[in-house]
């Protein structure tokens, strides 16, 4: 899922940033002139594209994992049950790896937004992502090695997909789509109230 929420980041980088280095931004704000009905709606596409190529994205994963994984030795009688979205874990993850990529999606359209140039844009939201992975590396402290996985966008929302050792996780599933759901809201509030207070 981080190499697909990599290419969504570019797409969505570049096409903001391409809107307004070629102006078109300007034509968009004059056929509507109401900035936060043009982030709506904006936003609104994304989020139903994303979910479509999601939804696919998943769903292929869950079915080359059904047939990949028996001939590797995770079988019923090795103690692995065969992958299937029956299982209620395996469906919470499964459509929680397709919000995570929505709210990927979005947390970047909003930083995209009020920030209007892609390299900047996709420095931004990687530091988001990755700064504090990072530095949990470089901290032996767990309780601070703990709090930074609790405030990290991508290590709160990832925990979505896990469907073992819950009680061992510093948040639960829901909780850290939760997380991350929260950064994308502020991205896009962000974002939306620097397109109101600025010039295209």
């Amino acid at each position: 899922m981080a190499g697909t929420a990599w290419l969504l980041l570019a797409v969505i980088a570049l096409t903001v940033s391409g809107e307004y280095s070629s102006g078109m931004i300007r034509t968009t704000l004059t056929a509507m002139p109401r900035r936060a009905t043009v982030l709506a709606a904006k936003a609104a596409i994304l989020t139903g594209v994303t979910l479509a190529a999601g939804t696919i994205a998943v769903l292929a994963s869950v079915l080359a994992g059904r047939l990949i994984l028996p001939g590797n030795g995770f079988t019923p009688t090795h103690g692995y049950p065969l992958l299937s979205l029956a299982d209620a874990p395996t469906l919470r993850a499964s459509v929680g790896s397709v919000l995570y990529l929505a709210l990927i999606a979005l947390l970047s359209f909003g930083v995209a937004v009020a920030v209007r140039e892609s390299a900047t844009a996709i420095g931004g939201v990687l530091g988001l992502l990755y700064l504090c992975p990072l530095m949990n590396h470089l901290i032996s402290d767990p309780d601070t090695q703990r709090l930074l996985f609790q405030l990290s966008p991508m290590n709160a929302g990832l925990a979505i997909q896990a469907t073992t050792h819950l009680s061992h996780l510093p948040l639960s599933p829901r909780a850290g789509l939760g997380v991350l759901a929260a950064w994308a809201a502020t991205a896009l509030l962000g974002g939306g109230l620097l397109l109101r207070l600025r010039d295209a």
